[in-house]
């Protein structure tokens, strides 16, 4: 199947038509070989845009095996959500090139970008630099952990703005501002009112959504594309509440 070379182009065309754009995050520690073309079956009905995989913590060649089995069963565009470099992989269409800006571990900011450079000099995947901001949950979330850093506090809404703005001005193409897999809450409407506001560049909220009135108010404080994992996770049942109407209009391929 041919690559999708447009991506980020595609998301700025939809954005500009009004569409809100829906990504389902497949983690591959959890997601059964055996249950693959089942999940694709049902995510293939839904209003689901894009697909990402990935995850923190992820076995070699774990991450590839899997997008190759995804790219036979649909026709969305698959990128790459890494925790590592080892998560790379050819197979896919593109990769979301995080720079964890909330943190001020240097490894997260830049070093594992230098490292996967050589690596993706082999790759024919577009590139989407992406400005990533872990906001607190409630609970501590498995990006804290590998990354040893700190989310920002969700009561200082002024210091979110302002990294989200910074990472804008460095060039970062799209803001994501995500609360961590599993989280307690979702990031709420005035954090991402306030983000979009100061914004020129796409946003992506994740993290903590698990019904479709979060799923909707995200959309109405500004996000741009809202990223779901966890909720599919727990009780793939939510597909049936995201099923895609026939009128409804798919990404430009």
């Amino acid at each position: 199947m041919a690559k999708k070379n447009n991506l980020y182009q595609d998301i700025l065309s939809a954005i500009s038509l009004g569409e809100k754009l829906l990504a389902v995050l497949i983690d591959p520690d959890k997601m059964a070989s055996e249950n693959v073309s089942g999940f694709m079956l049902k995510l293939n009905a839904s209003k689901a845009t894009h697909i990402f995989v990935g995850g923190s913590t992820v076995e070699v060649h774990q991450t590839g095996l899997l997008i190759q089995k995804i790219k036979q069963l649909t026709t969305l565009p698959v990128l790459i959500f890494p925790g590592d470099v080892s998560q790379l992989s050819s197979h896919a269409d593109g990769l979301l090139f995080l720079s964890l800006i909330s943190g001020r571990n240097p490894d997260y900011l830049i070093g594992k970008q230098v490292e996967a450079v050589s690596v993706l000099r082999t790759m024919q995947l577009e590139i989407i630099p992406i400005g990533y901001l872990l906001i607190e949950n409630g609970k501590e979330t498995a990006v804290e952990r590998v990354t040893k850093t700190q989310p920002l506090r969700r009561e200082n809404i002024q210091e979110i703005i302002d990294t989200a703005k910074a990472s804008e001005l460095l060039g970062m193409k799209c803001v994501y501002l995500e609360a961590g897999s599993g989280a307690m809450e979702p990031i709420n409407a005035e954090i991402i009112r306030s983000v979009k506001n100061e914004l020129q560049i796409p946003l992506i909220v994740g993290g903590g959504i698990k019904s479709n009135k979060q799923l909707d108010s995200a959309y109405a404080s500004g996000a741009d594309i809202v990223v779901i994992g966890t909720a599919f996770e727990e009780d793939e049942r939510f597909f049936d509440e995201l099923k895609k109407a026939k009128s409804d209009a798919l990404l430009p391929k």
